[in-house]
C-alpha cells in the first residue's frame, strides 16, 4: 500500500508539473508578444498620433478615425448580441424543456463558434450588405461581429444561468413571485457576473477581427468621422493590415501600424477592464445579499 501511495504522489507531482510548465509557456508567450508590439510601436504614439486625422496616404498622423472605427464596432456588435444571446440562454434554460430540439440547437450554437470569421464576412455581405441594403457601415459590420460573438455570449450565458441554484427559483417562487420575476430579479443578478465572462471573451475577439469588417465595414482611407450608422469607417484591425500588406512607404507606414497594434491592445484591455469592473461589482453584491 505505501508503495501505491508513493507512486500515486509521484504521479501527482508530475502532473502538477506538466499543469504548471503549461501556464508558464503560456505566460511566456503572452508577455513576448506584448513586450515585441510594444518595443516596436509606442514609440511613435503620441497625443497627435490618438487625435489627428492620417495624412499623406496614411505615412503621416494619426489614427484617431481607425480608434473611434474600431470602438463603434465593438459597442454595436456588444448591443446586438448581448441581449439577444441572453435572451437565448433564458428561453433554453428556464423554459424550454430538455429534449431532442435544444439539444440539436446546443449542438448547432457550439458549431457555429467553430465557423471561421472569414464566412461571417461573407454572409454580412449577402445579408446586411446586399440583402437589407445597409451597405458598408458601421451597422452592417456591428451585425456581422454581433453574429460572429453570439455563440460565445449564449454558451456563457447558459451555462452562468445554470449555475444559479435551484434554491433561488424555488424560494421566489414559494413567495409568490411569477416566473419571469424570478429570472428577472433573482436568476439573472446571480447569473450575471458569468454572463459579463462572456462579454470580455467576446471583447477580445471582435475587436481583432478583420476579415467579418473587410467585407462588410471598413474602408481603406479616409479623412472624415462617420455621420450615422450608415457610414462606412476605418478600423484598427484592418489599419493594421493595410499599413503592413498594401502600404506603399513602408519605412513610414510600418512604425505606425505597430503603434495602431498598441492602441488596440489598449482599447481591448480597457474595455475588458470595464466589464470586469463590473462583473466584480455584482459578484459582492450577491455576495452581500
Amino acid at each position: 500500500m505505501d508503495n501505491k501511495l508513493q507512486l500515486r504522489h509521484i504521479k501527482q507531482k508530475i502532473y502538477f508539473s506538466v499543469f504548471g510548465l503549461t501556464l508558464l509557456i503560456a505566460l511566456a508567450a503572452l508577455v513576448l508578444i506584448i513586450y515585441f508590439v510594444f518595443s516596436k510601436g509606442i514609440g511613435v504614439i503620441d497625443w497627435e498620433f490618438i487625435s489627428a486625422m492620417p495624412q499623406n496616404g496614411m505615412t503621416e498622423g494619426g489614427i484617431f478615425p481607425a480608434i473611434l472605427g474600431s470602438f463603434y464596432l465593438v459597442i454595436g456588435s456588444i448591443i446586438f448580441s448581448v441581449p439577444l444571446g441572453v435572451l437565448a440562454a433564458i428561453y433554453m434554460t428556464e423554459y424550454a424543456s430538455e429534449g431532442k430540439i435544444i439539444r440539436i440547437i446546443r449542438i448547432g450554437v457550439n458549431n457555429l463558434a467553430g465557423v471561421p470569421s472569414v464566412v461571417f464576412g461573407l454572409f454580412g455581405l449577402a445579408v446586411f450588405v446586399k440583402f437589407f441594403n445597409f451597405g458598408v457601415s458601421v451597422l452592417s459590420g456591428s451585425l456581422t461581429l454581433g453574429i460572429v460573438i453570439l455563440p460565445t455570449i449564449i454558451r456563457a450565458s447558459e451555462e452562468a444561468l445554470m449555475s444559479v441554484p435551484d434554491e433561488y427559483r424555488k424560494a421566489s417562487l414559494a413567495m409568490g413571485a411569477t416566473k419571469w420575476q424570478t429570472i428577472k430579479n433573482v436568476v439573472l443578478p446571480a447569473a450575471m457576473p458569468g454572463i459579463f465572462t462572456g462579454c470580455i471573451l467576446g471583447i477580445g475577439r471582435v475587436a481583432g477581427e478583420t476579415a467579418p469588417i473587410l467585407f462588410t465595414a471598413v474602408t481603406f482611407y479616409s479623412r472624415r468621422l462617420p455621420d450615422s450608422i450608415f457610414d462606412e469607417v476605418m478600423a484598427l484591425p484592418f489599419h493594421i493590415y493595410a499599413l503592413l500588406k498594401t502600404g506603399t512607404s513602408p519605412e513610414q507606414q510600418v512604425p505606425i501600424a505597430y503603434g495602431a497594434a498598441v492602441i488596440l491592445l489598449l482599447l481591448v484591455l480597457g474595455i475588458n477592464l470595464i466589464a470586469i469592473l463590473l462583473r466584480i461589482k455584482y459578484s459582492k453584491k450577491m455576495g452581500s445579499e
